[in-house]
């Protein structure tokens, strides 16, 4: 056992310095490693090397950065013909929501914005720094507030755990994109739009996204059952099935997950009384409110 009186001050200082500096090292060499064997042409070991330091500052993006490349996302969509519904009664309906769930997540200081996406199709998805969309046809689909809150409590789940920055990272390493993709924000953005709105996400992604969107939605006292009840509605037979299971997979997993969580887990104020109006339940006010509004 060593001796704490006998470290001079120096040492006890250094040491943690000396500590990151091997961490760095070692995911800059494993980094490396990933890339060249991502890479189908041999390149110089300064330049592997200085991709690895790129990725890892990529992958620990500023708050400031990431809000940036988000609205260059957001701006990159519009510009690939995603349409937002310009009914201002729907957008304010949807961004109260969200807004009431803000306080609740992990990455309150972010600025975020919630779009409703004119398309019929059952859908929502979050990019990063604080944005989420959902379609009219996902809100056409839910039964009342709550339902719409999990969506997007689960959305906001993934930014809390920069799950796509962490898609991005691996698909430029994948892709051998490091060295033309990374300073540039529009091509960044791009890739980004295309994991965001088009890929399926990961197993362990979205099992991540449920335990955080449900603890915000519990935190903000809705009905925490419409989570897994929107879920099981949606498995239900419609056609080819809406785009938000196809891009979400595991659901009867998931919902069994759900199940458990809340079985197990804390109970707010819904759970004791879920007549509460504030709860989120009120079928027949969504329909007025929300339903009987959108035309798809």
């Amino acid at each position: 056992m060593l001796n704490s009186s006998r470290l001079s001050s120096k040492s006890s200082i250094s040491r943690p310095n000396w500590l990151r500096r091997l961490v760095s090292l070692v995911a800059i060499a494993s980094l490396t490693c990933t890339l060249t064997i991502a890479s189908a042409q041999a390149v110089p070991i300064g330049d592997l090397l200085f991709q690895g330091v790129q990725i890892m500052q990529f992958s620990n993006l500023s708050q400031r950065d990431e809000v940036q490349l988000a609205a260059q996302m957001h701006d990159n969509l519009l510009s690939k013909g995603t349409r937002l519904s310009t009914d201002f009664a729907i957008n304010r309906y949807v961004t109260d929501i969200g807004q009431r769930l803000v306080p609740s997540s992990r990455r309150s200081g972010l600025p975020f914005n919630f779009f409703v996406v004119q398309d019929k199709s059952v859908n929502a998805f979050a990019t990063m720094g604080g944005y989420v969309y959902v379609t009219t046809g996902l809100l056409k689909a839910a039964d009342n507030e709550a339902q719409v809150a999990s969506v997007i409590s689960h959305e906001m789940g993934h930014i809390e755990k920069r799950h796509l920055i962490a898609q991005i990272k691996q698909s430029m390493i994948t892709r051998g994109l490091v060295s033309t993709i990374l300073g540039n924000n529009s091509a960044l953005a791009n890739i980004g739009v295309d994991l965001a709105f088009n890929r399926p996400r990961g197993r362990e992604d979205e099992f991540q996204a449920d335990r955080e969107g449900l603890r915000i939605l519990r935190d903000s006292n809705y009905a925490v059952s419409a989570m897994p009840a929107f879920m099981r509605k949606l498995l239900r037979p419609r056609g080819n099935g809406p785009t938000f299971l196809s891009t979400h997979p595991a659901i009867p997993d998931r919902v069994k997950a759900l199940d458990s969580a809340i079985k197990s887990g804390p109970t707010n104020r819904c759970d004791a009384n879920p007549r509460l109006s504030t709860c989120g339940l009120d079928d027949v006010a969504y329909q007025s409110t929300v339903k009987q509004r959108i035309a798809i």
